[in-house]
């Protein structure tokens, strides 16, 4: 069993948004691996980083990762930190890994600077810019199709990435 996609990207990328209308247009099931922590932890996940760190975070993120590639066959989203782990980064080969690119501009509009997200906190357009640079080499050299979804409608991204599916491999 393996998905038939697995998107990745920084916050604010659309992985949630864009994973959801592609599973429907595919006809499959989406799944979240950070909706799959807070399932396990019943925990939110700024939660999970403020009582039990980062490192917990992280250990429990690699596991929803190695979790979902062994039992999905819909569309997966990765947090945006996910392929930080070198054994995610090996478990994504062979996977059909789809970068979303976003600009910083946009991923700031979407997640907003009142942002609940945990590495967001101080200064979330600062530690955004940060956060894209750091793993920028990393998503595009996990990706067999990138998608860019600044300025983009839904509808648009999710053709384009469905059309790239069906002429990759």
């Amino acid at each position: 069993m393996s998905p038939r996609a697995v998107l990745i990207g920084p916050p604010g990328s659309g992985k949630t948004t864009i994973g959801v209308a592609l599973a429907a247009l595919l006809g499959v099931d989406f799944r979240d691996t950070d909706a799959d922590i807070v399932l396990k932890t019943g925990k939110p996940v700024g939660d999970i980083f403020v009582d039990d760190g980062e490192a917990r975070f992280r250990e429990l993120e690699r596991a929803a990762v190695r979790d979902a590639l062994a039992e999905h066959d819909g569309v997966l989203a990765l947090g945006g930190g996910a392929i930080l782990a070198p054994e995610t980064q090996e478990l994504l080969a062979g996977h059909r890994v789809v970068y979303l690119d976003v600009s910083l501009e946009e991923a700031v509009k979407r997640v907003g600077l009142n942002s609940v997200r945990p590495l967001l906190v101080f200064n979330p357009r600062s530690q955004l810019r940060k956060l894209m640079a750091e793993r920028l080499p990393i998503y595009q050299r996990l990706a067999e199709i990138t998608a860019a979804t600044t300025g983009r409608a839904e509808d648009e991204v999710v053709a384009e990435i469905a059309a790239a599916l069906e002429t990759v491999r």
